[in-house]
């Protein structure tokens, strides 16, 4: 089973806000997420909220992030 780091897609009609979770990488993107790590765009400028040491423990045991998430992660750095 391979994990993920991906964005999911929450909120209602015309007004998305995602989360950066942890899934195996064959669930569909809004499937049951293995953890959730942060992330909340709907404030202006977007602010990333992620939970550094939940990260790095996906990414040390083997987790791969998505391009996205991995934007997300030089921004934080």
């Amino acid at each position: 089973m391979a994990v993920k780091l991906k964005l999911t897609r929450l909120g209602s009609k015309k007004h998305p806000f995602y989360r950066v979770v942890a899934a195996n990488d064959e669930t569909r993107r809004d499937g049951r997420p293995l953890e959730f790590l942060g992330y909340n765009p709907m404030t202006d400028p977007a602010e990333v909220k992620l939970d550094a040491e939940k990260v790095k423990a996906w990414l040390d045991r083997g987790a791969e992030p998505t391009d996205t998430v991995r934007a997300l992660l030089k921004k934080m750095a």
